[in-house]
């Protein structure tokens, strides 16, 4: 027998029969792959078997070569859209009567064996079935758990592999006769659908209110999209959680719901009716449709309409998250008379991960929601919304995808790093967290996780990384966490989640640059541009706006902003106007009323806590060094009257770069300083921002409009990294770059840079499957250890 990863050219031998074997790897289980292998095999004429096992697909085949060639084609020029076929390897000539004549069959699944199935991701209704859901004569008319092979939940009803009804969330839910029969026709669309369900078998509604009263079916979707109607909050069970929702075109329910959630500023995601609605609400491309309306319907962020929606929706931001239904339910409530938009929130009390079991959200979201409308379908693991963003640039060949947020529709589908890499587990950052785990090439990256500051959301991250282990029998070998000791993550791997592992820690920024040049299977030395709000540092001081130079194994700290003082410590953050008060009292040589005088915006602040916050500042009291890039964005901001107190994380950054002209002739850009270390002294280049802090001063001093202003800093950035490479490079040779880090989650800052430096000859690389911020930590941390570890441990 010979194995090859495509059969050969047959069109010149003749025709005979022969024995085939094939296996196809990828998400290949749960979206409908075995019955549309039946149905081209039927096709072909072709006799054999195929069946799902823990590695993929199985099929074996007999027929004509020249049928078999085009049937092992087919297998991925052809397979349905949910699948995501990796490879499907070939193994020609095997003896004789392998394959039993007859009728090619589907056979039951195998268990046994190595796993490396990729799982399916939850994915939206289908065509097919929302024309079910809409037709009084079918049977599932109106039924809010409708789904088949092409759609419907996966990732987060899977219990453990193979994909098959009794490892799923819907195990107790016998199927009645009609659906036992759909289930079992090789030709019929619900074909092995795992959550086949009907209004006779399946799971129900209900809506229960805060004194208890419940009502079921359809008389509770009624009643949900009558409370949206009236202004009340809905908490709504979706396909991996609970949103909170209200009427999006209503500003008092608007405003109540930013009351009782505490939210008083950060933007609300819209769910809308259809297509025509979301254009209605924000300006969308061709490419920005195709993305709404993809499988995975995520969360996209889109230019705003003008005063098509309440201001309260997304206040002080250009943008507008915005998406489609993704669930049977959503749809129907959306069909209701005059609800088209509908605000739909995570579902939780403020800091604490989304609510996704039936009895927390009953016993927590009262505290918020009026009704909430819920069902019997256990979700086994929270999966929250995804985020993207698509970027146009005239001078890139294609829309920049890019990931705020990796979640539903897109995990836990792997990263191909593109080599062998040790088993291991990676716990991620403290924020944004999400947590990996490595088989092979591939780097599985979990959902969405949140920010470890609390027991709930910590029990989260652990119980993600122990499902995924499971589904893949995964048995790491190594753990890898941040190099900050008090995060949750660090001390988790110290702990028992490390207990019996080698322990690798990997410094925060080193990571976001493993992390890019991983999905972008770059090697070798590589100068990373890495900006983000925080990251401890290997002198024990906080890092955040770095030039390294290295690849996964090290690196060399060659750059990075001039550190400030961080007064008050995490207080800082929450108050950008104190990081502002630091940058101009820096700029204005520790000059008090220079630096009052200057900023207008200063004025927040009266004399006591100016000197307060200036005697920290000189005296280090409580105001630990930072480099971050993050910091400097939040004090521009806030010398630029944009933001003195942000409610959520980067708020003054991002409405800074709202603010910004993007259309308009060039603005002239501050220029930063630059400090290099004598020959023989070792240390980073400083990047100093003083600079920009005086002419920001003198702009304001002049009247410059705010717009103009954020035109300046953002341009002033983009020329510093441009110039801070080309100095690398002709010191070094280095021609290659990766840009990481959260910062990079201005869209103004990632395409210029990204098109500046490629136009000055680099080979540039940014992320497009994991976010830039710290839900792509992981990916890299995993890469780190890989590297550090030797072959064979």
């Amino acid at each position: 027998m010979s194995t090859v990863t495509a059969p050969p050219d047959t069109a010149s031998s003749p025709p005979h029969t022969e024995e085939w074997r094939l296996r196809v790897t990828g998400v290949v289980q749960g979206v409908g792959y075995r019955p549309f292998v039946y149905k081209l095999a039927h096709e072909l004429g072709l006799s054999g078997w195929v069946r799902n096992d823990p590695e993929g697909v199985l099929v074996e085949a007999s027929g004509p070569d020249a049928a078999l060639a085009e049937f092992a084609a087919g297998l991925k020029d052809r397979a349905p859209e949910l699948a995501r076929v990796e490879g499907v390897m070939v193994t020609r000539g095997l003896p004789t009567g392998s394959v039993p004549v007859g009728p090619f069959t589907i056979t039951h699944s195998e268990q046994s064996g190595a796993r490396s199935a990729l799982i399916p991701s939850d994915t939206h209704v289908c065509g097919d079935c929302q024309g079910e859901l809409r037709d009084p004569k079918d049977r599932r008319h109106r039924y809010p758990f409708i789904n088949c092979t092409n759609c419907g939940p996966r990732y987060s009803i899977i219990q453990d592999l193979p994909y098959d009804r009794p490892m799923t969330t819907m195990a107790s839910f016998t199927m009645c006769a009609a659906c036992r029969a759909e289930y079992e026709d090789p030709v019929d669309r619900r074909y092995h659908a795992q959550p086949n369900a009907c209004p006779d078998c399946g799971p129900r509604l209900l809506l229960t209110d805060r004194e208890g009263r419940t009502t079921e079916g359809d008389t509770a979707l009624r009643g949900a999209a009558q409370a949206l109607a009236d202004g009340a909050i809905v908490a709504i069970k979706s396909v991996g959680g609970f949103h909170l929702a209200v009427d999006a075109t209503q500003p008092e329910a608007v405003a109540l719901l930013r009351r009782r959630k505490r939210r008083d500023s950060k933007p609300f995601a819209v769910m809308v009716r259809d297509l025509a609605t979301a254009q209605r609400l924000a300006v969308l491309s061709e490419d920005e449709i195709d993305v709404l309306r993809s499988p995975a319907r995520p969360i996209l962020l889109a230019r705003k309409q003008p005063d098509a929606l309440p201001e309260s929706v997304a206040p002080r931001n250009p943008n507008l998250g915005i998406m489609l239904p993704s669930a049977p339910h959503h749809h129907l409530l959306l069909d209701e008379p005059g609800l088209e938009a509908l605000v739909m929130t995570s579902g939780n009390v403020s800091g604490y991960p989304i609510a996704y079991r039936n009895e927390e959200a009953l016993e927590q979201l009262f505290e918020i929601a009026d009704v909430i409308l819920y069902h019997d379908r256990d979700i086994e693991i929270r999966v929250d919304d995804s985020v993207v963003r698509l970027s146009v640039h005239e001078e890139l060949d294609e829309p920049l995808l890019q990931f705020i947020r990796r979640a539903r529709g897109y995990a836990p589908y792997p990263v191909d790093v593109g080599r062998e890499v040790v088993p291991a587990v990676a716990l991620g950052a403290e924020l944004k967290t999400t947590v990996a785990l490595s088989h092979g090439r591939h780097v599985f990256l979990s959902q969405h996780i949140g920010d470890l500051k609390n027991d709930e959301t910590f029990a989260s991250h652990r119980r993600t990384a122990r499902h995924l282990a499971r589904l893949y029998a995964l048995e790491p070998r190594l753990t890898a966490h941040d190099l900050h000791p008090q995060f949750r993550s660090t001390r988790a791997a110290l702990g028992e989640d490390g207990a019996g592992r080698a322990v690798v820690e990997v410094q925060h920024h080193h990571a976001h640059m493993a992390s890019c040049m991983a999905e972008n299977h770059v090697t070798g030395t590589t100068l990373g541009v890495i900006f983000d709000g925080f990251g401890y540092g290997e002198d024990g001081t906080v890092w955040g706006g770095e030039f390294l130079l290295g690849d996964y194994a090290a690196f060399q700290r060659i750059g990075r902003l001039r550190r400030l003082p961080l007064i008050g410590g995490d207080q800082a953050v929450r108050e950008p106007i104190r990081t502002g008060y630091a940058l101009a009292l820096d700029a204005f040589d520790g000059d008090r009323d220079r630096a009052a005088a200057a900023f207008p915006a200063l004025a927040v602040l009266d004399d006591r806590r100016r000197h307060v916050y200036a005697t920290m500042a000189a005296r280090g009291i409580n105001s630990p060094a930072t480099s971050s890039m993050g910091r400097l964005f939040d004090g521009a901001a806030a010398l630029a009257g944009v933001c003195a107190r942000a409610e959520y994380e980067a708020q003054g950054p991002i409405e800074l770069e709202g603010l910004l002209l993007r259309d308009a002739a060039l603005e002239p850009a501050y220029r930063f300083g630059t400090r290099v270390p004598d020959e023989d002294a070792d240390g980073p280049v400083e990047v100093d921002p003083r600079p920009v802090i005086r002419a920001m001063a003198a702009d304001i001093a002049a009247a410059l409009p705010a717009d103009r202003i954020s035109r300046r800093f953002h341009t002033a950035v983009v020329e510093m990294v441009r110039e801070r490479c080309r100095a690398v490079r002709e010191r070094t040779g280095v021609r290659q770059i990766v840009l990481s880090g959260g910062v990079f989650l201005n869209e103004f800052l990632l395409l210029n840079c990204l098109t500046g430096l490629t136009a000055d000859g680099f080979d540039t690389y940014v992320h497009r499957q994991v976010p830039t911020n710290d839900g792509g930590i992981a990916l890299g941390q995993v890469m780190v250890a890989d590297a550090r570890t030797p072959a064979g441990k």
